[in-house]
């Protein structure tokens, strides 16, 4: 007789209920945070690249111009760029959208985290009417110079800022391009 009058008794039903829906609640919030985290920072990666993609641009060409080998006239327009992409600013001490820290993690074998490269495009690539006319390009003795700058940084988990170990293998990588057009 006791033990029916305990499978009637509905006075703890919203506990177990409530026990037994807090570990699912936990798992979608953390993973809606992660994934928050994630896609904020590769956002900010993502920008950052281009932010460096797009100061190559405006570099000045070299008078001794020779692409891809001698392009920009600064000869340390590689670190610039680079400065630029980790830091916002030219002299690396600019208010970065990711700490500095962040860019000296690299993924896997991969001993820098940005990276800077020139390509060639012909000039006729652009003219396809064969007129003569490449716009910006027009005087430029060879081929068009693109800037491509590249980042590949490994992802740190919010889990794991907060004491869980979830070592994440996740790299993240960003690649932007852009002719240089020595304005």
């Amino acid at each position: 007789m006791r033990w029916l009058s305990l499978v009637r008794d509905r006075d703890a039903n919203a506990a177990v209920e409530m026990a037994l829906v807090t570990p699912l609640l936990l798992a979608l919030m953390f993973g809606a945070v992660e994934l928050g985290n994630y896609f904020m920072t590769e956002h900010a990666v993502e920008k950052q690249v281009r932010d460096g993609a797009r100061y190559a641009s405006r570099l000045s060409l070299s008078d001794a111009y020779s692409c891809p080998d001698t392009v920009f006239a600064d000869a340390n327009a590689n670190t610039d760029i680079v400065n630029v992409t980790e830091t916002g600013a030219v002299s690396g001490a600019g208010f970065p959208r990711l700490d500095s820290s962040y860019w000296d993690r690299t993924c896997g074998s991969d001993t820098q985290t940005v990276t800077v490269s020139v390509r060639c495009v012909p000039k006729s690539d652009i003219d396809i009417g064969a007129s003569g006319n490449s716009g910006i390009y027009t005087s430029l003795n060879g081929d068009i110079p693109v800037v491509k700058v590249s980042a590949r940084v490994k992802y740190l988990s919010v889990l794991s800022q907060l004491g869980f170990n979830a070592a994440t293998n996740i790299c993240l990588q960003a690649d932007s391009e852009s002719a240089v057009q020595g304005i």
